[in-house]
């Protein structure tokens, strides 16, 4: 049972991140009209309306596998006393009630609202509610006092800035992907992977930043000598390591990939051959995302070392 609650954590942090991220891709990256507007594109709303509907899903198992576990049995967790009091009593269980409801209402307005920036901007603020939701699942609402507000706003910093990165990537990865592409789009194409480069660099400040004042709250200042010796600081060190690759990754793109796309595009003949270059670039760093968040789904599930 413990395995099937982590892989659904894991669902619903990548599904609120590719709801958030990409709604907001859409906003600053791509044409607001034309055949490369994320309207035009089509792929855009299917993903996100996929994400939505399977984050509400996932939100709702999620919430009666971890009333399982509380109650001891799942056949507790379908009692209507022991689920309501759950949600009541615990923020785990108001916080999956939440991000569903965020996730239906996203979906409602990508199924039946008229396509455009206003639906966008709808969409991004209920997934970054379902985001933001994911905060009182983790480590960072148990701190109490004055402290635990600094190490909630360090993890709400975390996910926004992780939910903006992954979204991103899966747009990346669908336009890097997308077989009507022609000299318009490929043009779009790089002109919101250059776009990018600047926000990239900011995301990786505050993931780095969030990510040191969240250690100081789960390892301490006297832990880090033993991380290797604990099962969270075996999995904290190899995401470490995985986050590292997803920025050199991130910067082979940036300062290599990228740059290579510009050069192409003034001779079409070259300009497949880039574009799968930053294809699968984009594909591998967007696979070592997923591992990183699968990591991130275990580790709150872990006692961090200060509690050892």
């Amino acid at each position: 049972m413990e395995t099937a609650v982590v892989l659904l954590r894991w669902a619903q942090y990548m599904t609120s991140f590719v709801l958030t991220g990409g709604a907001l891709f859409a906003l600053y990256a791509l044409p607001t009209g034309g055949p490369s507007s994320a309207v035009a594109l089509g792929w855009p709303r299917r993903l996100l309306g996929e994400s939505a509907a399977l984050l509400a899903l996932a939100s709702v198992l999620g919430l009666l596998l971890q009333t399982a576990v509380v109650a001891g049995s799942l056949a507790a967790a379908l009692d209507p006393a022991t689920l309501a009091s759950v949600i009541t009593e615990m923020a785990m269980g108001a916080a999956s009630l939440v991000r569903a409801a965020a996730a239906a209402l996203a979906l409602a307005v990508l199924l039946f609202a008229p396509q455009g920036r206003v639906g966008w901007i709808a969409t991004a603020g209920l997934g970054g509610v379902a985001t933001a939701s994911m905060a009182w699942m983790g480590h960072g609402a148990a701190t109490e006092g004055l402290a635990g507000g600094v190490h909630l706003l360090a993890d709400l910093a975390h996910l926004a800035a992780a939910a903006v990165w992954v979204g991103a990537l899966a747009f990346f990865v669908g336009l890097a992907s997308d077989r009507r592409r022609d000299a318009d789009r490929t043009a779009v194409f790089h002109a919101a992977l250059a776009g990018f480069s600047g926000v990239g660099s900011a995301l990786v400040a505050v993931l780095v930043a969030s990510g040191l004042v969240n250690s100081w709250f789960l390892v301490g200042p006297s832990g880090w000598p033993a991380l290797a010796a604990t099962a969270y600081g075996r999995l904290l060190l190899f995401k470490l390591v995985l986050f590292a690759v997803m920025v050199a990754l991130a910067a082979a793109n940036r300062f290599r990939l990228t740059p290579a796309l510009r050069t192409a595009l003034a001779d079409p003949t070259r300009t497949d051959s880039a574009v799968m270059a930053l294809r699968r670039s984009l594909q591998l760093e967007l696979g070592v995302a997923l591992a990183v968040v699968a990591l991130v789904a275990w580790l709150g599930r872990l006692a961090p070392i200060t509690a050892q």
